[in-house]
């Protein structure tokens, strides 16, 4: 029997990921050590882990070096990769917001030729595109976008918002939301196909897992 291989995002949603993992009886303990490894493995059930960039984990599985990944919905809507989605695992759960300064609530449509500042270039361009119908220039960030509405950077901004605080903060409010953001399973396609009994039974293991609500959101 070969292996199975899972690609993870470093960061904040591996530890989540461990504990949903351990909750279906994989062995974890190679990944919860600070081995230097690359790859780590459970033995007993023939699978192996790797921890990558959560931008790369949907390029690991669609290409098939990984069969399956656990990755967050804004991460899947960017790279927009050919595979398959197969669960939301509720964790890292947050919103992909389109904000902007108070006094442009409502008056969206009275703007021209709009600059969007966001770390999510596609996202941003298929929103305004599909659902607004118009065309935008978009800025592409790494850092904090919440800053380029303040110094005339751009009118507004595409981001990931959780509590809102920061937002509140320098004088920015949502003004539509985008999309629901949380953690998912995803799958190779070719892997679904040639492992999948074993693909499924993890696939059902988990999800009988989330309706128990093992999983601290």
């Amino acid at each position: 029997m070969r292996y199975l291989t899972i690609a993870l995002s470093k960061g904040r949603l591996t530890d989540y990921s461990i504990e949903m993992f351990e909750a279906i009886g994989i062995d974890c303990s190679e990944l919860k050590s600070s081995s230097r490894k690359l790859i780590m493995s459970d033995e007993k059930n023939k699978i192996k882990f790797f921890l990558v960039k959560p931008a790369d984990v949907p390029t690991y599985v669609e290409y098939g070096a990984a069969d399956m990944g656990i990755v967050g919905k804004d991460t899947l809507l960017e790279e927009g990769r050919n595979l398959y989605e197969v669960l939301n695992l509720g964790f890292a759960a947050c919103r992909m917001v389109l904000a902007g300064p108070a006094e442009l609530a409502g008056k969206l449509d009275s703007l021209k030729d709009k600059r969007v500042a966001t770390k999510y270039p596609r996202i941003a361009r298929e929103y305004f595109e599909h659902k607004r119908r118009e065309s935008i220039e978009v800025i592409k960030l790494h850092g904090s976008v919440e800053l380029a509405p303040l110094i005339g950077l751009a009118e507004v901004i595409v981001d990931i918002v959780e509590s809102g605080r920061t937002l509140k903060e320098n004088g920015l409010v949502v003004l539509d939301e985008i999309a629901e953001i949380s953690a998912r399973l995803i799958v190779n396609r070719v892997s679904m196909k040639m492992e999948s009994e074993r693909i499924n039974k993890i696939i059902s293991s988990l999800r009988k897992q989330l309706e128990k609500g093992v999983v601290s959101k």
